[in-house]
C-alpha cells in the first residue's frame, strides 16, 4: 500500500508558471475538421499559441503532445511532426504521449515538472486528434491483423487478475450507473445542462480568448438545441441500458496548445505568467469501472495540497459519459454550479487527445473571468487512470 497523500513530502524545487493556453474550436465527426491532417491540426494551436507570445520558438526546451490511436497521420511522433509542419525550428525536439482521454492533460503536468525539477525552462504542451479520420480505437483494430483482438487477451498475467471482463468504457459507465445508482434521467438533466451552458458560453463570447481560428474555422460545432423530451425519445445504446448518446461525449476533431516558462524564462523572454501550477499528480482504480479514477485522484489531490474542495473555485472533469461527472459529484461533494460551467464533453465534444489541455485553456480563462484563485482539471483515462491538476491565477 503506498502512503497516504499527506504523509508525502510536497516541496516543488520551483515554480512553473502558465503564460497561456489555447486551443482550435471544436469539428463535429466529418465536419470543418474532418480534412485536416492531424499534423496540420497539431500545427494551428501551436501557431496560434506562439504567434500571441513574445518568444522565440528557438528558446522552446520541448515539445509535447497528447494523441491517441497513433496510427497512420497520427503516427511517426506526430507531436514532432506537427512542430515542423508548423515551421518551427527542427532543433527543439518534441515527444508524442498516451495516457488516452488524459493525454494532454498528461503533457502538461509532465511539462511542468519539468520546469520544476529545473531541467528546462520553457515547455510547449498541447495535444491533438482527428477522430474523423482515424476512428476511436484504430490502435486496437489495428492489432487484429497480427491476431491480437483486443490489447489484452492472451496475457496470462491480465486474465489471471481479471478474467475475460469487457473493457470498454461504455460497459464502465453502465457499471457506474448501477454502482452510484444514477438513472436515465439523471444523465439526461446533466446533459441537458452542458448543452445549455455550452450555448451560453458561445454567445457570450466566453470562448473567444481560446480559440484560434483554423482558416475560417471559429465557432465549435457540438452544442445543440435538445430538450428532456427529445433524448427520452432515443433509443438505449444496448437493450436495457440507461445509456444513450444523449449521455456521451462527441466524437470530435480538435488541436489545443499550453505555453509554460520558469520564473527565470518569465524575466528572461518578457512573459506574463496568468497563472501557476499548484499541483500535479496522477492516481489509478479498478480499470474494468476504468472512469472511476478522477474520484480519487481529486481526493488525492486535495490531502496533498491540504486544499478541500469548497477551496476550488472552478472545476473541469470531463464529460466522458454522464454518470461519470454524477458519481464524482456525489463522491466529492463538489458544488455543481463550480462544475464545467461552460458545458463539457457532451456538448462540446471530445477530440480525444487534445482535450485535456481543451479544457486547461477552459478553466483558465474562466478562472480570470470570476476573479477565482484555484481551479481543478480532472479526467477519467481507459486502463482505469486519471489526472488532476490544480493552477493558481496569479493576482487573485
Amino acid at each position: 500500500m503506498s502512503a497516504p497523500a499527506a504523509r508525502r513530502p510536497y516541496a516543488p524545487l520551483r515554480d512553473a508558471y502558465v503564460i497561456d493556453a489555447v486551443r482550435t474550436p471544436v469539428g463535429k465527426r466529418g465536419g470543418a475538421l474532418a480534412a485536416v491532417h492531424p499534423a496540420d491540426l497539431g500545427a494551428a494551436a501551436l501557431r496560434g499559441l506562439l504567434d500571441r507570445n513574445p518568444i522565440d520558438p528557438g528558446n522552446v526546451d520541448d515539445v509535447i503532445v497528447g494523441c491517441v490511436d497513433n496510427v497512420g497521420p497520427q503516427a511517426g511522433n506526430v507531436g514532432r511532426t506537427a512542430w515542423l509542419a508548423a515551421g518551427y525550428p527542427e532543433e527543439v525536439p518534441g515527444v508524442t504521449v498516451d495516457r488516452q482521454c488524459g493525454s494532454s492533460q498528461q503533457a502538461i503536468n509532465f511539462g511542468a515538472q519539468a520546469i520544476m525539477s529545473g531541467t528546462a525552462e520553457v515547455i510547449v504542451a498541447g495535444g491533438l486528434q482527428n477522430m474523423s479520420a482515424i476512428p476511436i480505437s484504430a490502435a486496437m483494430y489495428a492489432g487484429k491483423e497480427y491476431g491480437f483482438e483486443t490489447p489484452f487477451a492472451g496475457s496470462d498475467g491480465w486474465d489471471h487478475r481479471y478474467g475475460s471482463a469487457e473493457v470498454t468504457q461504455f460497459h464502465a459507465a453502465q457499471l457506474i450507473a448501477e454502482k452510484w445508482g444514477i438513472s436515465r434521467e439523471d444523465m439526461e438533466h446533466w446533459a441537458l445542462r452542458s448543452h445549455e451552458r455550452a450555448r451560453d458560453a458561445i454567445k457570450n463570447g466566453r470562448f473567444d480568448n481560446e480559440i484560434v481560428p483554423v482558416g475560417d474555422f471559429w465557432i465549435d460545432q457540438g452544442p445543440r438545441e435538445t430538450s428532456l423530451v427529445k433524448m427520452a425519445s432515443l433509443p438505449p445504446l444496448a437493450e436495457g441500458s440507461p445509456l444513450t448518446a444523449a449521455v456521451a461525449s462527441q466524437i470530435s476533431d480538435g488541436a489545443s496548445a499550453t505555453l509554460l516558462a520558469s520564473d527565470w524564462a518569465v524575466q528572461e523572454y518578457g512573459l506574463r505568467p496568468r497563472a501557476r501550477i499548484h499541483h500535479v499528480s496522477a492516481r489509478g482504480a479498478d480499470p474494468i469501472f476504468m472512469l472511476t479514477a478522477p474520484i480519487p485522484a481529486t481526493k488525492w489531490a486535495l490531502e496533498k495540497t491540504g486544499l478541500t474542495i469548497d477551496d476550488i473555485d472552478l472545476i473541469e472533469i470531463n464529460e466522458a459519459f454522464a454518470p461519470v461527472v454524477l458519481a464524482w459529484l456525489q463522491e466529492t461533494g463538489a458544488n455543481p454550479d463550480r462544475v464545467n460551467v461552460n458545458g463539457g464533453a457532451i456538448a462540446l465534444g471530445h477530440p480525444l487527445g487534445a482535450t485535456g489541455a481543451k479544457l486547461f485553456a477552459t478553466l483558465l480563462n474562466e478562472l480570470e473571468r470570476i476573479n477565482g484563485r484555484y481551479g481543478l482539471l480532472t479526467i477519467c483515462e481507459g486502463g482505469g487512470t486519471a489526472n488532476a491538476t490544480i493552477i493558481e491565477r496569479l493576482d487573485s
